[in-house]
């Protein structure tokens, strides 16, 4: 049964029926599975008031739009499904299987610290750790995650515990929700002088929503002022109600500056693992986990951090993670000591892949490199797609004159140190908010220094090239000075957002407003050879001031606009401007239809700061 006409297309009535689509597909993959022609949909979202063509990436609320319009209910699968679906394909699943009860052993359990910015976090690691990561920060704020795994001991029995330690700024809440799925406790430091603050409940509804158990780190408790009770009070209005209150939550008063209270916070980690949770792996199954970071090595190329979830990775292993692949060429602890193989709840850094994966991204082990390959290519492709649907702006018919008028767009090219980094500047870059008549475009995102292939593509496409925590490699800098282009280099992600938001303002059209002068009232005309009508007036208001703009107003209505004072004088001499309550002749140029009791008012067009 068809469709009834759009604009004379006849389109196949899907009655309600479900059709799954991938993340950006286009208007010939739903043609494909609906059995339609791909221009037919395109005509039919164009009566909609979408223009695509019919190879686009489209955005899920546009397919959704064309489905509900002709009778299809359009699933877009979620990147998860996607990629379940696609190791399906090779006969692969990622997640527990079935298998020997011997093969499973308990694993430490994943602990991801949480909290506001500046209340002591990687201080707090930095005490268990008896390292110091927080001096190799910029501006002591944590710039992307770490993970370490140590060993403490419970009732005399040595047991690891492995940390995640996530960024504090707001900007980084992607990464920081990303911290929460691949952990298994979470620990809320809150600040005992500072109290709860939005990042805290931030934190908080993450871990929530990835309904793990909370142990809460009452931190700088030594800190005149400081106020545990008033915390534990604060935090009940969240849902986590203190074990001395009679609720099931777990409260440790620490100072990460001076080691008070750390051997409580972490049997109360365990504890809680013991009591809440049965944390057992499949050790014999094919390896499989999550990558915490990933970077580009200067020495070693690229280096993935991972999380080993389940089996055991092992040096020789084919890889694939995300959209890179390889094969593990040495495995390093934190420490950058080699091991030899990683069992769950290991976090270890991966050398020997083709390119960096981005946080975040799933790794598992496959036979062959064969396979690797092609499942990081068909990734590849999906995620390239994906991107193109977001980047595209919808234009409706209605805005269609103002689309086809030059845009004003900021190009940026983002290289940084590690790729938890790279995707949490872009994400906060392409919330900015600036007007519709601007538009942010990232055209290339990297893990490394900036090359001579970057400042090529900048030179081409006239682009800003930002590097967080990297610099120009050689050519590069050379090429950058001699072609002027424009590179910047930051170390903290919130002076980035604050210099390209300034960029942004900048390249906005000026605004003008309407500021006036003077006015000035007719008395008499008079006539002058070869200049015209001259306006004998008296300065009412303000100033009148020679070739300034100005309107004539007779009876209350503007009776001649866009005239320009011409000429002004002050009996026989020629003025520059002449102020409220003095006399004086106007000439308003080639207009000469002023009449006694007329009202020249004045005025001059000045920009509008943006706020």
């Amino acid at each position: 049964m068809a469709a009834p006409s759009m604009g004379g297309v006849s389109l196949p009535r899907g009655n309600g029926q479900s059709v799954r689509l991938p993340r950006g597909a286009s208007l010939t993959d739903l043609a494909e599975k609906i059995g339609a022609q791909p221009a037919a949909l395109v005509t039919a979202l164009f009566h909609l008031g979408e223009m695509v063509t019919a190879t686009q990436s489209v955005n899920d609320e546009t397919l959704q739009l064309l489905g509900a319009e002709i009778g299809w209910v359009i699933q877009v699968v979620s990147p998860e499904d996607e990629d379940r679906e696609l190791l399906e394909t090779f006969d692969l699943t990622f997640g527990d299987v079935e298998g020997d009860e011997d093969d499973w052993d308990i694993r430490p359990p994943v602990v991801t610290v949480m909290g506001h910015v500046d209340h002591g976090k990687t201080k707090l690691l930095d005490a268990l750790r008896n390292t110091n990561v927080v001096a190799r920060e910029a501006g002591g704020i944590t710039q992307h995650i770490g993970a370490y795994q140590i060993v403490t001991e419970l009732e005399g029995i040595e047991r690891p515990i492995t940390f995640i330690d996530t960024p504090g700024h707001e900007s980084f809440t992607a990464m920081r929700a990303r911290g929460a799925k691949v952990t298994d406790i979470v620990v809320l430091v809150v600040a005992a002088d500072d109290g709860v603050m939005p990042q805290t409940v931030e934190a908080l509804n993450h871990a929530q929503a990835a309904e793990v158990p909370i142990v809460v780190a009452v931190n700088k408790v030594d800190k005149e002022g400081a106020n545990p009770a008033k915390i534990r009070q604060q935090l009940t209005e969240y849902g986590l109600v203190a074990e001395e209150y009679g609720g099931d939550t777990m409260f440790v008063d620490v100072s990460a500056l001076n080691r008070i209270g750390l051997d409580e916070l972490t049997a109360a980690i365990l504890l809680t693992a013991d009591a809440s949770l049965d944390l057992r792996a499949n050790t014999e199954q094919d390896p499989q986990g999550v990558v915490i970071e990933g970077k580009l090595d200067k020495g070693r190329g690229p280096v993935a951090t991972v999380l080993v979830q389940r089996g055991t990775l092992r040096q020789g292993d084919s890889i694939v993670a995300g959209d890179a692949y390889g094969r593990v060429r040495s495995l390093l602890d934190e420490h950058g000591n080699k091991l030899k193989e990683a069992l769950p709840a290991r976090p270890v850094q991966v050398v020997g892949l083709t390119s960096v994966p981005r946080a975040g991204d799933t790794f598992l082990v496959v036979e062959e490199d064969r396979v690797a390959r092609q499942i990081a290519d068909r990734r590849q492709a999906r995620i390239r797609n994906a991107q193109n649907a977001s980047m595209r702006k919808r234009i409706s018919l209605e805005d269609l004159d103002a689309a086809l008028k030059e845009t004003r767009q900021l190009n940026l090219i983002i290289k940084g140190d590690n790729s938890g980094t790279v995707e949490a500047l872009e994400e906060a870059l392409m919330k900015i908010e600036i007007d519709d008549e601007i538009a942010l475009r990232v055209i290339h995102r990297g893990v490394g220094g900036i090359t001579k292939s970057d400042i090529d593509l900048a030179l081409a496409d006239d682009v800003i090239v930002l590097g967080f925590n990297v610099r120009a490699e050689g050519q590069a800098t050379e090429l950058a000075n001699r072609e002027g282009v424009d590179v910047r280099y930051y170390t903290v992600i919130y002076q980035a957002i604050e210099e390209i938001e300034a960029a942004l303002k900048g390249m906005l059209k000026p605004i003008y407003e309407e500021v006036q002068l003077g006015t000035a009232e007719v008395r008499e005309v008079f006539r002058v050879p070869k200049i015209g009508n001259v306006a004998g007036s008296l300065v009412r208001s303000g100033t009148i001031v020679r070739n300034s703009k100005a309107r004539l107003i007779r009876d209350g209505a503007v009776i001649a606009d866009n005239l320009t004072v011409e000429s002004l004088r002050r009996f026989k001499d020629d003025a520059t401007e002449v102020r409220e309550g003095y006399e004086c002749g106007i000439g308003l140029g080639s207009f000469n239809d002023i009449k006694t009791d007329d009202v020249i008012e004045t005025f001059e067009m000045r920009e509008k700061p943006r706020e």
